[in-house]
């Protein structure tokens, strides 16, 4: 599904038009970009938490030069699903 699928969607369900609706998800998608930005998890009750995840240091191979490259420690978004939500999908 797209984002213009779920604004379409919203739209129908509520009878809210399609350009107010596209703007309150893209500034959802934005609050919830800049709140990861500043390193703080998104939380939300009964769909699932967008949280930021931390990998530790390791070492990598370059095949093609074939050396050792040190990966550093470094922060990824994720995405953890609510219990409810798994079992929905389920």
């Amino acid at each position: 599904m797209t984002k213009a699928e779920i604004v379409a969607e919203i739209a129908g369900k509520t009878g809210i038009e399609k350009g107010a609706v596209q703007t309150v998800v893209e500034y959802f998608m934005e609050s919830v970009k800049a709140a990861m930005a500043k390193g703080e998890n998104v939380y939300l009750r009964g769909f699932g938490s967008f949280i930021i995840k931390t990998r530790a240091e390791k070492t990598g191979r370059n095949i093609s030069k074939n050396v050792s490259i040190t990966i550093p420690a470094h922060n990824i978004p994720a995405f953890k699903p609510a219990k409810t939500f798994m079992n929905a999908v389920k």
